[in-house]
């Protein structure tokens, strides 16, 4: 890749000028996911430069948020494995993906699952298919749409709070199948703070389960969020 950065640095020279302790940056995935192959470490070393680099361009996360990026957005995305070990084939939307969360980390940690990432705003698709690209993870396709327009069912849809639950669910419940082969039923695995419950009660026709991220991980900010698993009766 050899993309102009401001000053004509391209990618590979803002890589090398700009080499922080990649270990400090990421010692929080590193902490609560102690089984890393190599390359998986890799790449999760690579994120925060690779979104630094982006994000500067094209702005996909609040630059306030960068410097807890690892925290908020990472690892806040693999609360979900924490639910679910997505097993070799299992296909996962990522519907409202925005520059590439949760899709983008869970992609890393699954390598043998299919991710599907999809949002309608075409800046934010640049940036995660860069990442995909200058990461290698050749099991992520993205691609700008809608939701309702993607033709496809899935064994699971995963999100960060997009919307409020009941719109979302509009959005997605006829995109999961039933055939069911993880260790917990197909369905929605929505990622949300604060409380769930008047929304949740909207879902009669639906099963819930809420599991607290702070049962899995310690740091404060998990204290109040929440991955709400939505499945059918």
């Amino acid at each position: 890749m050899s993309v102009l950065f401001p000053g004509n640095i391209d990618l590979i020279d803002y890589f090398r000028f700009n080499k922080k302790s990649e270990s400090m940056d990421h010692q929080i995935i590193l902490e609560n996911f102690r089984c890393l192959t190599d390359i998986q470490i890799e790449r999760f070393g690579k994120l925060k430069e690779l979104y630094d680099f982006w994000n500067f361009r094209i702005n996909v996360i609040s630059r306030k948020d960068m410097d807890n990026f690892y925290l908020h957005h990472v690892l806040h995305s693999l609360a979900i494995a924490r639910i679910v070990q997505f097993r070799s084939y299992t296909e996962i939307l990522d519907a409202g993906t925005g520059g590439g969360f949760p899709g983008i980390p869970l992609a890393i940690l699954f390598p043998k699952a299919r991710f599907h990432l999809v949002d309608s705003i075409g800046k934010k698709i640049k940036v995660v298919n860069e990442v995909v690209n200058e990461l290698k993870l050749d099991n992520v396709v993205a691609e700008q749409c809608r939701i309702e327009q993607v033709d496809n069912t899935f064994d699971f849809i995963i999100s960060r709070a997009v919307t409020s639950l009941p719109d979302f669910i509009k959005w997605t419940s006829y995109k999961f199948h039933n055939r069911s082969f993880n260790d917990i039923s197909n369905g929605i695995l929505y990622i949300k703070g604060g409380d769930v419950d008047s929304e949740l009660k909207q879902l009669s026709k639906l099963k819930t389960r809420v599991y607290h991220i702070n049962d899995y991980f310690s740091e404060e900010f998990f204290e109040t969020k929440k991955v709400v698993h939505i499945f059918r009766k």
